[in-house]
């Protein structure tokens, strides 16, 4: 291992991320035989196969693996390092890397931009993705910090609440029900609904909810995307029952309402988690500190605004959420499912 190089560390690191030398060696700028060489050398050094090949795909071996790990602690160290000499010379530089949920993308980012602003020495790399492929990068430690509204069952994470995540009920803006006021949740469940794919935190929110109540839920489509159910919902297909972020920047004349049902909105929160044990940069504690400042200030402002738009919106209760406290996860968890 003497002779490996930080290059080529790098270059192997990538082609075991894309499964891909062909992706590696776009990610990286580089020919594919460039990088089939690099990692031809770097097998020699090591003395054992890093990756099998199967058909057309790519395997890694064991030493592959335990490789891939020594590879991201060092570049984690080799970041920290910049970034405390930044640090030191009274700078805010390095690279921030996040995962966030389809989600978060309606809240997200708007924050990145005035810290950008703010920290123009800060590269940030932002991953936006669905549950399940968070929780695959959360468990392979990719990134500095992810932003989730489902807590992980399965894995030890520390977490802090960043701002409130209220679900409601959308309809059409014609819809019948747009200018009732405490609608009985057993009026709806008469309704059909488009919903996001089972499994997802909403739809086992909801879902626990009816239960609770001894109510089926009629959902007549399942669609992966908020945009395509919104979409759906205006064209006139059934209700919904979404985040209101995803209606924070709707137009006043939308063709969506929130309908005041009872039992709603559902108190769900967004998270920033990382894994039990990490120790985050610099660059990632800054961020941490100005997501729960900034959050819960982007909290107060949708409800504001929602309040104000009585067109767009026919109940505007939005709880307030004050713990930013340091949580250990699965202990202490609050009822955020």
């Amino acid at each position: 291992m003497k002779q490996a190089t930080l290059h080529q560390l790098k270059v192997f690191e990538a082609v075991a991320r894309h499964n891909s030398f062909t992706r590696a060696a776009e990610e990286l700028f580089l020919t594919q035989p460039t990088v089939s060489m690099q990692v031809k050398q770097l097998t020699k050094a090591v003395g054992m196969p890093l990756f099998d090949q199967v058909g057309k795909r790519l395997y890694l071996t064991q030493a592959g693996e335990e490789l891939v790990k020594t590879c991201r602690e060092l570049f984690d160290k080799l970041d920290q390092f910049e970034m405390t000499i930044a640090d030191l010379k009274g700078l805010k530089q390095g690279r921030l890397r996040l995962g966030v949920i389809t989600t978060a993308k309606y809240f997200v980012p708007r924050l990145l931009g005035p810290f950008c602003k703010r920290y123009p020495g800060i590269d940030v790399s932002l991953q936006v993705t669905n549950h399940e492929h968070i929780l695959n990068r959360l468990n392979e430690n990719l990134d500095d910090l992810y932003v989730m509204s489902q807590l992980p069952e399965s894995m030890e994470v520390t977490y802090k609440l960043v701002l409130e995540n209220p679900l409601v009920v959308l309809a059409p803006a014609n819809h019948p029900l747009a200018q009732e006021k405490n609608i009985p949740l057993e009026r709806i469940a008469s309704e059909p609904f488009i919903m996001r794919e089972p499994g997802s935190g909403t739809r086992k929110a909801v879902q626990a909810l009816f239960d609770e109540h001894k109510l089926s839920l009629k959902v007549q489509l399942d669609l992966g995307s908020n945009e395509a159910i919104k979409q759906a919902i205006a064209g006139g297909l059934g209700l919904s029952i979404l985040s209101l972020h995803t209606v924070a920047l709707e137009v006043p004349n939308s063709q969506l309402t929130v309908l005041d049902v009872q039992h709603f909105p559902i108190e769900r929160y967004w998270y920033a988690i990382y894994p039990n044990g990490k120790q985050l940069s610099i660059v990632a504690r800054t961020f941490l500190d100005y997501l729960l400042i900034e959050g819960k200030q982007l909290a107060e402002q949708t409800a504001k605004r929602k309040m104000a738009d009585p067109v767009s919106s026919s109940k505007n209760t939005t709880p307030s959420a004050e713990d930013f406290e340091d949580r250990e996860h699965p202990a202490d968890r609050p009822p955020a499912n």
